[in-house]
């Protein structure tokens, strides 16, 4: 720790803030300790390097943690260990808010307003736009290692790169990329980088579209869920708010995780949905449900200084839930309560399900999940075939 103290490197300037920033995320005294010793390191390691805390991108951070286990460190020697040193320089613009190095600045910014643009324009989820920019910097990257440009690339780039990075992956996961792929395509496109419409050399991915028949739950199920909330522990009440949230209003766990308090209007009874394309959408809140979303409340932890979020985490760092931690709050009960492995769509079809076998009509159940059109929710009617009679067009000649 004195050697902490005697030498930060180029990090001296940032070390205060990095404490506060570890502070209101709740990391123990202990934990907190380790981590400015991660840091002072870091520093010092970055002066040696003549580098400075802009210059720490994927591939500088990958090289300092190769140094660490050169030298026979053990501790701090993984990627995941510099995400929260990298974080904080990011939110104070001091470290590159992308992970490529300042040789890319053409295509830093091609992605730079690309992101504005699924932000923007199209109104995506944060989680989204992440899971796209992913896709569109992997391409990118792989377009200039290539020799070209954005401006100069082709079909056969396009196709190759599909090939390549969905030959060994799973369906769902190819037909995600290819997704993300040509939305970046399209924006090429329009903004000007590229001169054709690449969208077309898109290869199609095969595979059936998933069955519901096999996730269908039923209200024994869900209440297993519940029940299996332990309410004695400060997770129970979280867990069981937000499987009460998702079994009742039938939300995304994006929509829940984005779930603020002052989304929520008490004495009318509503709360504010934060759909997909930036949608806001006011539905009404059961009082059963508001009861053991209050319950949630009295007795949550404090929460970090400006989070007005709903859900937060109970383990630091301090924060909201993400929408991958709300799926899995409802894969955990389910596993604890015997339950299949089930995430948190799978209570968005149940509200479907149960709403269409209570006789509403397909428009009904696309007005309570927000959906804008029938095609969606016309997937649920297999579980019910009479409720497909509403989308059958009359045959010619038939019968009257």
């Amino acid at each position: 720790m004195d050697q902490c103290r005697a030498d930060r490197g180029v990090l001296e300037e940032f070390t205060a803030g990095y404490r506060a920033f570890l502070e209101v995320r709740g990391f123990a005294s202990v934990s907190i300790r380790h981590r400015m010793s991660q840091w002072c390191a870091l520093g010092r390691w970055l002066s040696a390097e003549g580098l400075g805390p802009w210059d720490l991108t994927d591939a500088v951070a990958g090289r300092h943690l190769v140094a660490r286990r050169s030298a026979g460190r053990v501790a701090w020697v993984s990627a995941r260990c510099l995400t929260l040193p990298r974080s904080y320089l990011r939110s104070i613009d001091a470290a590159p808010s992308e992970t490529r190095s300042r040789e890319n600045a053409r295509t830093d910014g091609v992605l730079g307003a690309y992101r504005r643009y699924l932000r923007d324009e199209r109104g995506l989820a944060a989680e989204t736009q992440r899971a796209y920019l992913r896709i569109a910097d992997v391409f990118c990257q792989s377009v200039s290692t290539g020799g070209g440009g954005l401006g100069e690339v082709s079909a056969e780039d396009v196709s190759g790169f599909v090939v390549a990075a969905c030959g060994a992956g799973s369906v769902a996961s190819a037909k995600k990329t290819v997704t993300a792929l040509s939305s970046l395509l399209r924006y090429l496109f329009v903004a000007g980088v590229t001169a054709e419409p690449l969208c077309a050399a898109l290869p199609r991915v095969a595979g059936r579209a998933a069955s519901l028949r096999g996730v269908d739950l039923d209200a024994d199920a869900v209440g297993r869920l519940l029940a299996e909330c332990d309410l004695s522990r400060p997770s129970g009440a979280r867990d069981r708010a937000v499987i009460t949230v998702l079994a009742r209003l039938g939300l995304r766990a994006g929509e829940v995780a984005a779930l603020g308090l002052d989304d929520v209007d008490w004495h009318r009874g509503e709360v504010v949905i934060r759909g997909k394309g930036a949608r806001l959408e006011p539905v009404p809140l059961p009082p059963d449900v508001g009861q053991v979303v209050v319950a949630y409340l009295r007795g949550r932890p404090p929460a970090p200084p400006g989070c007005r979020s709903v859900f937060l985490r109970l383990t630091p760092p301090a924060g909201p839930l993400t929408p991958g931690a709300v799926s899995l709050v409802v894969r955990r009960t389910a596993r604890r309560a015997g339950l299949p492995a089930i995430g948190s769509h799978r209570l968005r079809h149940f509200v479907a399900t149960a709403t269409l076998r209570g006789g509403a009509p397909l428009p009904e159940v696309a007005e309570l999940l927000r959906q804008r059109g029938l095609e969606v929710t016309a997937r649920y009617a297999r579980v019910d075939p009479a409720a497909l009679r509403e989308l059958a067009r009359p045959w010619p000649g038939g019968l009257r």
